[in-house]
């Protein structure tokens, strides 16, 4: 359990980690350099969950090195089986991070909802219902393995 006290907010102690794939940890259906070795390092603390309707067919093969919970989710209504399964993961005890429009409302039903823009851009609907944007995936993990730059971006 990865626990972040935010000063005038409300404390964190979240368990599981729930990544879209493509746009988020992959791009081109190819894994983003760097994300591997993140994610080793927080599956201490952390679940790691990847939802995905695997676009590009690669997704079992990108992930074999990485210690997670793989999710195939159908291609339709892919933003509510996205909340459903963090609904029943516990979504006070979910970080959740995405890009697409189908990520919106997994961020916003999440503890902490984190949107990425990258190359693939993101939707607006995501950017909007995230508590924290970062501009790269590197980045929004390593705000989980240095809490500290999630309490001074939170703070009241």
């Amino acid at each position: 359990m990865l626990k972040i006290a935010i000063p005038g907010g409300k404390a964190l102690n979240v368990s599981h980690l729930v990544l879209d794939c493509n746009g988020t940890i992959a791009l081109d259906g190819g894994l983003i350099a760097g994300v591997a070795k993140r994610l080793a390092a927080l599956a201490g603390d952390l679940e790691v969950h990847v939802l995905t309707a695997d676009t590009f067919g690669s997704v079992e093969e990108q992930l074999t090195t990485i210690h997670c919970r793989l999710s195939i989710i159908p291609k339709e209504d892919q933003a509510r089986a996205k909340k459903n399964y963090v609904q029943e993961l516990g979504p006070d005890h979910c970080v959740c991070i995405g890009n697409g429009r189908n990520d919106h409302l997994m961020l916003r039903e999440s503890a902490l909802g984190i949107a990425v823009i990258q190359t693939e851009g993101a939707a607006l609907a995501s950017l909007t219902a995230a508590d924290v944007i970062s501009t790269s995936i590197l980045d929004a993990l390593d705000l989980l393995l240095h809490p500290l730059r999630l309490t001074a971006t939170l703070r009241m």
